[in-house]
């Protein structure tokens, strides 16, 4: 028999609508206003770690693609000259499902003109504690937000010097830890990501937001580059990835190249080369404002206030029943 019912209880949905009310008065009290961009998109990022939804027209039109982010439109829309925006929006990941993933997912995302990473940083730290104060249950008591650049988190938790370890000494780190060591080849940065993720965050201080930045230049994905590090950061809480920031990237040839470098590995891992955002290129090129911007997963922040296990537990319908 089919299970019809919600997979959240109603006093989680009426939370997560109190949630919803409350960052809208947040941005509404900084002067920051809330825009729409569309779900379908001629193009899809070619990053290769994040797939794709496409969507096959029937009428002769090309593939579309359910958006992976709101990003690309959003930064059409600054270098228009929208000022400060953000956006509150389902957002789409294909394989991306499970505690913390769901293929349908809300995605809280904005822009700052003007802003330094250590501004937005701020912001994200003001918000999230301000919704947190929410949580379910026993009051919960913030302690002190703390701040780790990626060298530092990686030497504090895991014992490893990331900028100075080739993959064999990292392949070593991971054995010592006690992970039982995948076939991820020769990519360094997928073997930072392995020890992030199994021995860096797990370890990571509790009852406060943890703020990782600066990251290696060969993660910097869509952020500018400052001398040897990426001007990025990512937010944690209690051990799970709440945000990623980025002071973002205007430079509409560099953007062109990193987007041309992920298709070629797609392409040498098998996977479906995707086509180029071309209008977000053209809006690099006559110029984006400086500015920073940050993408928080909205779901598993709200896992966090009501005190939830899993994503589904704070859904309408997770994936299973949808």
């Amino acid at each position: 028999m089919s299970d019809w019912r919600p997979s959240a209880s109603f006093g989680t949905l009426r939370l997560r609508a109190r949630l919803l009310a409350q960052t809208r008065a947040f941005f509404h009290a900084r002067d920051v206003w809330e825009v729409e961009t569309p779900l379908l998109s001629q193009a899809a990022t070619p990053d290769p770690h994040i797939h794709s939804f496409a969507v096959p027209a029937s009428t002769g039109v090309d593939t579309r693609y359910l958006h992976t982010s709101p990003e690309f439109p959003m930064k059409r829309l600054l270098a228009a000259g929208s000022g400060s925006i953000y956006q509150i929006c389902k957002v789409f990941r294909e394989a991306e499902t499970g505690r913390r993933h769901n293929p349908e997912f809300t995605l809280l995302e904005w822009y700052r003109i003007g802003f330094d990473l250590r501004a937005l940083m701020k912001e994200v730290d003001a918000l999230v504690r301000e919704l947190l104060r929410q949580q379910v249950g026993e009051c919960l008591v913030l302690t002190d937000t703390q701040y780790f650049s990626y060298q530092e988190a990686l030497r504090c938790f895991a014992g490893l010097d990331p900028l100075n370890m080739d993959v064999a000494a990292l392949q070593g780190c991971a054995r010592h830890h006690g992970l039982d060591v995948p076939a991820l080849g020769d990519e360094r940065d997928a073997w930072l990501d392995l020890l992030m993720s199994h021995v860096v965050e797990p370890a990571l201080p509790r009852h406060c937001p943890v703020f990782i930045y600066d990251y290696p230049a060969s993660q910097a994905a869509l952020a500018q580059i400052c001398g040897d590090v990426a001007e990025r950061f990512e937010l944690y809480f209690n051990g799970m990835e709440l945000a990623n920031g980025f002071h973002e990237l205007a430079d509409a040839v560099e953007q062109r190249r990193r987007f041309e470098a992920q298709n070629r590995r797609r392409m040498q891992t098998g996977q479906p080369v995707m086509p180029l955002d071309t209008h977000f290129l053209a809006a690099l090129e006559q110029g984006l404002p400086d500015c920073s911007g940050v993408a928080l997963g909205f779901d598993r922040l709200l896992m966090l206030v009501a005190g939830k296990p899993d994503i589904p537990a704070v859904l309408s319908f997770g994936h299973e029943r949808a």
